[in-house]
Parts: structure tokens; sequence; C-alpha cells
């Protein structure tokens, strides 16, 4: 009796408990808050109900206020109508279960069953399938984090706790008045047909929010949905991250000073002789790794001596800091390496030694699109360097990325470092020439200083 109890501990323990309470305190994968001086959102729960759903958007309407509404799947699925009216007034619809049944008593196949039938019956009624999840009493299990990982889940940072009808509609206004600050996601309830509520108390919610919503305006705030206050926010880290505190300063200022250690004490080599400003930085190293196949039905294998690539992180930073979005940023990597490319090639191509050198190699995060400059992309095999490797350029990428951290959450499956390596037979088809004119302009300009 003793093991079934201490089991089951350990399984509320972790299943449940933990889940939840990390992402309530630490936000963890959720959006409960946003980042601005003047947005904010109200979010409604449990409905649609067929008799107070419409006199809220009614109000909503009035007031040209857009809202998020996250929906029961049964409740929905007995209200099309109601749900088609949300969505033509323009406001955002999730997913709040099919039926309002605690994540904790509920089995991860349950919970994904659920998601799954609101979210067809929301696509069926609107055309578009939703991209958030708010479950029930905010209570999200071990599953959750893994399996809502395509949706995003929606808490909230504002609860004037209107499920009861004696709560009255003047106490939920001052609640709300006393809550009003900018990035408050505030949870309402247009439906009371649920465990706990009162079946009439969203009416005191529509009473309390026809006298919320011009005062709030009145002072200066505005209402956004809950995708609008998440790409707002976005852009206010964004903008907070160019305006570097006195922390932020210390620790850039810090991991430049290693970069320059670093660079000494490998004795890295500038792509463009003598100038400390070069994109591209190298040392001529032997190889150890995984055989890696080139073009031409070459082969890497460990032991071979090798060009070893590294960027200048120095020069990344200022573009990073100045780029005013990932795009911009992209396109100056990009010319960074057309510009680049055939000054290494030159120098790499001119030592005694080039002969003997097999490829240059390097690792990066970000590795998209590097083929065109005639690199192949491998896969690192799964250890110890992939993961301090990994762990490294993520750190790099916050602080040079104009979206910083937020950057590592989009499409983190792409954000792997990979070794990208180019056959030094490839590096004299693709470059060639341009050796040639750089040693060229060199004998020039020695001829011009001696005349």
């Amino acid at each position: 009796m003793g093991n079934i109890i201490l089991y089951l501990f350990y399984f509320f323990t972790f299943y449940a408990f933990l889940p939840g309470i990390i992402s309530r305190l630490f936000g963890f994968r959720v959006f409960k808050r946003g980042l601005s001086d003047k947005e904010i959102s109200l979010t409604f729960d449990d409905g649609p109900d067929p008799v107070h759903t419409p006199l809220l958007l009614d109000l909503l309407k009035k007031h040209d206020v857009k809202a998020t509404f996250f929906v029961v799947g049964k409740h929905a699925e007995a209200n099309p109508d109601i749900v088609e009216r949300m969505h033509r007034d323009g406001h955002s619809i999730g997913i709040h279960n099919y039926s309002h049944r605690s994540n904790w008593v509920m089995r991860p196949k349950s919970v994904a069953r659920h998601v799954r039938m609101t979210s067809e019956a929301i696509e069926r009624m609107t055309g578009e399938k939703p991209k958030f999840y708010r479950p029930p009493w905010g209570i999200m299990n071990l599953f959750d984090f893994a399996s809502r990982s395509r949706m995003q889940v929606v808490l909230w940072s504002a609860m004037p706790r209107d499920w009861r009808a004696s709560t009255g509609a003047k106490k939920i206004e001052n609640r709300m008045l006393k809550m009003l600050r900018g990035g408050q996601v505030y949870l309402l309830h247009d439906c009371g047909n649920t465990f706990g509520a009162d079946p009439e108390a969203p009416r005191n919610t529509i009473e309390a929010l026809e006298r919320f919503i011009p005062a709030a305006l009145e002072r200066g705030f505005s209402f956004a949905r809950v995708d609008e206050l998440i790409q707002s926010t976005a852009k206010a880290r964004t903008k907070a991250k160019r305006e570097t505190g006195p922390i932020r300063k210390t620790i850039v200022g810090a991991w430049l000073l290693w970069e320059r250690v670093f660079h000494a004490l490998f004795r890295l080599e500038s792509a463009i002789p003598g100038d400390s400003k070069s994109f591209l930085f190298y040392r001529v190293t032997s190889y150890h790794g995984q055989t890696v196949p080139l073009p031409e039905g070459e082969t890497l294998q460990s032991g071979d001596k090798i060009v070893e690539l590294h960027m200048n992180n120095e020069l990344l930073y200022d573009f990073g800091r100045k780029a005013r979005s990932p795009l911009q940023l992209a396109i100056q990597l990009i010319r960074a390496m057309e510009r680049t490319m055939p000054q290494l090639a030159a120098s790499v191509l001119q030592r005694s030694d080039a002969p003997s050198i097999k490829a240059v190699v390097g690792t990066s995060m970000v590795n998209r699109g590097v083929e065109q400059f005639g690199f192949t992309v491998v896969e690192l095999p799964k250890g110890l360097f992939a993961s301090a490797t990994r762990l490294y350029l993520k750190c790099l990428l916050s602080v040079i990325h104009p979206q910083g951290k937020d950057r590592l959450g989009e499409r983190s499956e792409m954000l792997i470092p990979k070794m990208i390596a180019l056959s030094t037979s490839e590096l004299i088809r693709r470059y060639g020439e341009a050796v040639s004119e750089v040693a060229a302009g060199e004998v020039e300009e020695s001829n011009g200083h001696l005349a």
C-alpha cells in the first residue's frame, strides 16, 4: 500500500504538479503577458454561449475592440453560427479542450484527442486552423510541453475572478481597472456552464466591460488580440536588445575579449593578410572526425590537413546590432562571404603547404545557403563535441541575432550545428581566377611602392 501511495505521489508530482508550477511561475513554453506600454488583451474562456456570447460580440463591435476566444469544442459545435461570427468580426479563436476537463485527470492521448476534435471543429467553421491553446484552469501536464509544440499555449496575467454571479459587475470593473497595465492578458468568461461557475455570471462580465472598455480607451490603452500582442512583444524585445544595457555590455565585452584571446592562442590568420576586420579567419591543422564525402568522389578523412575556418564574431555582432531584421542580417552575411571567399582562396592557395591541404572546414549553426559557395553540409556525429558546439553557438546567436533568444524558439529544428566542408580542388575551380586577380593586384601595388 505504501509503495502504491509513493508511486501515485511521484506520478502526480512529475505528470501534473511540476509542469503546472513551471509554466505558471516561470512562463516555460507559454505566453501569459505581453511587453507593451499601452496594448492589452481581453481573452474569454468556456464559450460560446448562445445567450451571453452574442451580447458580448455586440459590445466589442460597438467599441471596435478585438479579443481572443478560447472555445470549448462541444460548445462550438452546438453554436457554429456564433463561432463563424467571432471569425467574421475579426476575433482570434483558440482551443480550450473539447469538454472542460482538467489535463491532470486525462491521459496524453485523451488531451490530444480533445485538442484535435476542437481544432477540426473550428477549422470547419472558420476555414482557419487555430494556433492557440489554453488548457482548462491553465493546468498542464508533462506531455503538454511536447505535444503542444506546434501550438502556442496562452495563459493570463490578470484574473478578475468573474465566474461567480455574487462577485457583481462593479467589483469586476474595479479589479480590472486596478490591474490595468500595458501587456496585460485578462482572463474572462463568456459562458458559465462549467464546473464551479454560475450560469448567469457572464452578465456581470459584460456589464463590467461596458464601463471598463471606455475607461481604458480614455487612459490611452488599446485592445489587441493575443496574436497581435505576441507580435508587438517580439518587436519590443528586439528593440530592447538593440538598446544595450550595462549588464549586456559587460557580457558582450567579456565575450569579445575572449574572442581576441582565442585568436591569439590558436594563431588564427586573417583571410585578408594584415586585416583584423576580415570576415573570415583560419588556421591550418589536422582533421579529426568522421569521413566526409566531397565533390567529384573525394573524401575527407581523419588525419588529412585542413584549413579550419572561423568567422569574425566581433564583426558578426556588429552586423547583428545594426541589422533592422533577420533578412537584412542574412543579406549582410552573404555579401561578406562573397567579398571574402576570393581573398581566403588567395591566402590559402599561395601558402607553401597548399598542395597538402585537403579541404576548408568549419562548424556553423546558421548553415543554410552555404552550398552556393561550394560547401558541403554534413551532420555532426552525436556526442560531447556536438552538444558543446550547439550550446556555444546558441549563446553566440542570442547575442548577434536581431531577435536574440526569440530566434531560438523559431524553427529550432533548423538551429543545429553542422560541419561545412569545401575541397581544395573545388576552391581552385571556383576561385582560381579571383586568386590570380588578387595576386596580380598585389604585384601591381608592390611595383607602385618601388616606383
